[in-house]
């Protein structure tokens, strides 16, 4: 009897600290809803006014509207499209020829492709600016669609823990049969890969979503995305930012993430128990 009591209120424990954790680490979410629901007088009183008086609902119309909302947001879509799709091909491609194939010095390559995470991406902007500058790349897409292109180390090595855990039955039987790497990649590899797959396919779409500096450093104003639109679109004509709209735009910046997080949610998970270390 003391020790299923003992254990209820370790149980117990557990929730009220998960729950605790829960608040904590979704307080700014709610902040920014409750910010993007409050009229401009009521941002700037003290003491602070924790929920609006009445709930400003039109400041998502006005979100909508104070800018071109809907056509920075397709720009923001079709790159964040591009380069997810992109690169968790390729990088699927390079993790498969890592994982099954033999060549001479594959450990070292890989070992130098794995190294390559620990240099942060500022230091090559640059150099990658001028370079798409001389080519007469700036102001297109086609940036999104060579870094798409090369893959990402990080996609590799999930890819690759993957694929090297799969059986090597299915490869030999589909060789006997006459299938060529292609198509073993295409028919068997690809088709058992959907959790990392999603994984993947989620952690690109969400940089590429949120991406700022690329966008404005590459992009004109009429082609940027919106994560760059809304820094410098939600201020009034003295050039001070209007934050509720800014938290309103903010809000529905997050939805097209926070909605494809939800719908790949299990795959996700999945896709990271299943890469472990080999």
């Amino acid at each position: 009897m003391t020790e299923r009591i003992a254990r209820r209120a370790r149980v117990t424990a557990l929730y009220i600290s998960l729950i605790t954790l829960a608040v904590v680490f979704s307080g700014p979410l709610g902040w920014l809803i409750l910010t993007s629901l409050k009229a401009p007088s009521e941002l700037s009183v003290f003491p602070v006014q924790w929920f609006p008086a009445e709930p400003q609902w039109h400041n998502y119309i006005d979100a909508l509207t104070h800018i071109d909302f809907l056509g920075y947001a397709r720009n923001s879509l079709i790159l964040a499209t591009i380069t997810s799709v992109l690169t968790t091909v390729s990088s699927a491609w390079m993790a498969y020829g890592f994982a099954r194939l033999s060549a001479p010095g594959k450990k070292f390559w890989f070992g130098l492709l794995i190294s390559t995470m620990m240099m942060p991406g500022i230091i090559t902007l640059i150099p990658t600016y001028l370079m798409f500058a001389k080519l007469g790349l700036v102001d297109t897409y086609v940036p999104w669609i060579l870094w798409g292109l090369s893959g990402a180390a990080y996609m590799v090595f999930l890819f690759r823990q993957f694929f090297s855990g799969m059986p090597k039955e299915l490869e030999e039987a589909a060789i006997l049969d006459g299938c060529g790497h292609v198509r073993i990649f295409w028919r068997i590899f690809i088709p058992q890969s959907w959790p990392v797959l999603a994984a993947c396919m989620v952690l690109t779409f969400t940089a590429s979503w949120g991406d700022f500096i690329a966008p404005s450093l590459l992009l004109s104003a009429d082609r940027t995305t919106l994560a760059v639109a809304m820094t410098a679109g939600y201020v009034n004509e003295k050039g001070f930012p209007v934050q509720n709209l800014l938290a309103a735009g903010s809000t529905m910046f997050i939805l097209p993430v926070l909605l494809m997080f939800l719908f790949f949610q299990r795959f996700f998970v999945q896709g990271f128990s299943t890469s472990g270390l080999k």
